[in-house]
């Protein structure tokens, strides 16, 4: 079904829905998701993707149905085929790995991500103790920790800024996982510089442009809000922020939904205004058909609320643009 529009939908009931903007495909969801499907063409299936190339049930089973096959680690990958990795970043030896089983890997991490590893790097060379902010056994903090790791230690959250210990309280640096809640990193920051007062922050903001944005306009709506419904999977950290983001800003109730028949209407039942949105890793569809669902339960005003544009974009990893420029050439 196409976008719904605010004049196509007056129900005249008094429910309505409030309609995030930005919501969904951030530029690294869509370059990672891009991927798979041009390799799928180019090399033709099976190809193998190493972990969940984003965190978004649909998306996995939908790839799946054109030919990806999703493994956990490089060993599950037949010796000699193809490879992608994951928007989340992997660490060092994961590449080691995919040579010795001389895979032909493509790297789908994130840009955004691939920023962040930089720092680590970097941080590292010059012999700073590293704070990363993140979440334990999330797949992003495991690939910027493996850059890393004799000089790197995850803070989960601001009670753990208590428990770090650092060899040179003038060397230290904190770095964060991209796709954190933004108040929360600042509290946890806070909490470390009460301790190390010269603790140096990254660069350039490590939380990435789209969970800002899509946070932001949450805190935007949730005042006004009896419910907001999150659309995106319980492995999506930035979609299980939202929630979080939203019933911290004022909404009544928050709930994080794949599809639209797990909506259960005991949620709407006393309810005037709908918050929804999505994570960074759900195809616009999936928020389409919540649109219709509510539609269907009376909530036919639909006003999207807008805080940022978002024009950013990111060209697909070199490795594939070079084989599809090659096969391109062949057939001319």
């Amino acid at each position: 079904m196409g976008d719904v529009t605010v004049s196509e939908r007056t129900s005249g009931t008094g429910k309505r829905v409030l309609l995030a903007k930005p919501r969904g495909y951030c530029a690294g969801v869509d370059r990672a998701v891009q991927t798979v499907e041009e390799a799928l063409k180019l090399y033709g299936a099976p190809i193998y993707v190493r972990k969940e190339i984003v965190h978004n049930k649909h998306v996995v089973r939908t790839l799946e149905a054109q030919g990806a096959i999703f493994v956990e680690e490089n060993e599950e990958v037949p010796e000699g085929a193809t490879v992608i990795f994951s928007a989340h970043g992997v660490a060092p030896e994961v590449y080691e790995q995919a040579k010795e089983r001389s895979l032909k890997a493509i790297d789908a991490t994130c840009p955004l991500v691939t920023k962040v590893h930089q720092e680590a790097k970097r941080f590292a060379a010059e012999d700073y103790d590293i704070l990363l902010i993140g979440h334990e056994g999330h797949e992003e903090v495991i690939g910027t920790s493996g850059e890393a790791p004799e000089h790197i230690q995850l803070v989960d959250g601001p009670e753990d800024a208590d428990r770090v210990t650092v060899r040179d309280p003038s060397k230290v640096v904190w770095l964060s996982q991209t796709t954190l809640s933004v108040d929360e990193t600042l509290e946890t920051v806070a909490r470390l510089k009460k301790r190390l007062p010269l603790l140096q922050s990254p660069p350039s903001d490590d939380i990435c442009y789209a969970t800002s944005n899509r946070q932001h306009v949450v805190k935007e709506i949730a005042a006004e809000c009896d419910v907001v419904i999150v659309v995106g999977s319980r492995n999506s950290s930035n979609s299980v922020r939202l929630v979080e983001v939203a019933l911290d800003a004022g909404a009544r109730a928050g709930h994080l939904v794949d599809f639209a028949h797990e909506i259960d209407d005991a949620w709407l039942a006393d309810a005037r205004t709908v918050g929804l949105t999505s994570g960074a890793s759900v195809p616009e569809e999936l928020v389409q058909q919540v649109l219709a669902h509510l539609a269907e339960r009376g909530f036919g005003d639909v006003e999207e609320v807008v805080t940022a544009n978002e024009r950013l974009t990111f060209s697909l990893p070199q490795e594939l643009k070079r084989d599809m420029k090659a096969a391109a050439a062949a057939q001319s």
